[in-house]
């Protein structure tokens, strides 16, 4: 089946050169952590000098890795370049912050990740000069029996749990939920988790990349040594919520549509779009960048008489544009702020 976006020629007007905008393919920034597995190089075609990828960055615009624009007019130049370029109402019209907001990923999990809590904003602003890390995880991919850490069981306090983990028992008060495909998480600032073995994830969260480990299980880097924890730290963070308020900072908003999808979530931070696509679908038009990351199906992009393709594990970063035209048989998740 094929995909289509259809649209006119977009210029951004900058004084004496016109910006022309297009669907932007983004390249990945691939790691390889001790937990990670082989799924993103045997069936995403992410690519990296390791046996294992762990995590495949989609969309990236930090100090150290960074997304580059792989076609088009502004092939090999950094996504940040020409957003620089275009100014900050590339990103939405009432987008003031200098700093990119969102960073997406893919994440296979071989083995447990670590236990671990992020700041909110406030927190980590004070202590670290950061921005904190609310985030969502879509469960793409989950082997038979698969679990996550997801928050601290019903009635525990961060009180019980910080004498849990002083007492060593870490998993005491957490709260484990079985997990398949399809199913959406969401994960906000102070609430302890972790992602169990044999779980794939799209993870779409805040630019940043502060992360407070309490637990390890033990394990030790190539060179021997344990992994860094972070525990007063994260007792400092960590809050017990309950699933009503979850949904409350997980939907607090109710933006104008991205993509005409199922909406996955819509915080302060980040609005999420599940599409899908059967025969025919039109992406309204939009005022502020949104970024597709197809995680099944595949087909062409469409506009101004070129062609994109696109397939599983690809992903576009879409300048503002008018109403695009979709056709094919797909699923992506379409990300914005």
């Amino acid at each position: 089946m094929l995909l289509y976006f259809y649209c006119r020629r977009v210029k951004i007007d900058k004084g004496e050169k016109a910006m022309e905008l297009y669907p932007f393919l983004l390249s990945n920034v691939t790691k390889s952590p001790i937990w990670g597995g082989t799924r993103l190089k045997e069936g995403w075609g992410k690519r990296i000098d390791s046996p294992t990828v762990g995590e495949s960055w989609e969309l990236t615009v930090r100090k150290n890795e960074k997304s580059l624009i792989l076609n088009g007019a502004y092939a090999g130049r950094t996504l940040e370049s020409v957003i620089a370029e275009a100014g900050v109402n590339f990103i939405a019209p009432d987008y003031t912050d200098e700093a990119f907001p969102l960073l997406v990923k893919l994440i296979d999990a071989c083995d447990r990740l670590s236990v671990q809590v992020h700041p909110n904003d406030d927190y980590a602003a004070r202590v670290e000069n950061d921005r904190g890390k609310t985030e969502m995880w879509y469960i793409v991919e989950a082997e038979e029996g698969a679990e996550i850490i997801c928050g601290l069981r019903d009635g525990a306090t961060a009180e019980d749990f910080a004498r849990s983990v002083r007492e060593g028992d870490y998993e005491r008060e957490l709260k484990r939920c079985a997990v398949r495909p399809g199913e959406t998480y969401f994960i906000p600032a102070g609430l302890p988790h972790a992602i169990g073995k044999g779980v794939l994830i799209a993870e779409i969260q805040q630019n940043c990349d502060l992360t407070y480990r309490v637990y390890d299980y033990g394990r030790r880097q190539p060179d021997g040594s344990l992994r860094e924890l972070h525990v007063e730290k994260a007792l400092e963070v960590v809050r017990p919520f309950t699933e009503e308020e979850i949904d409350e900072i997980r939907f607090a908003r109710r933006s104008d549509t991205l993509a005409g999808g199922e909406v996955l979530a819509d915080c302060q931070y980040f609005r999420v779009e599940r599409l899908c696509v059967r025969e025919k679908h039109i992406l309204p038009s939009c005022s502020e960048m949104r970024h597709i990351l197809c995680l099944s199906g595949e087909g062409v992009i469409r506009c101004n008489g070129e062609e994109y393709p696109i397939s599983k594990g690809s992903s576009y970063l879409l300048p503002p544009l008018p109403a695009m035209r979709v056709e094919g048989n797909l699923m992506a998740l379409v990300s914005g702020v």
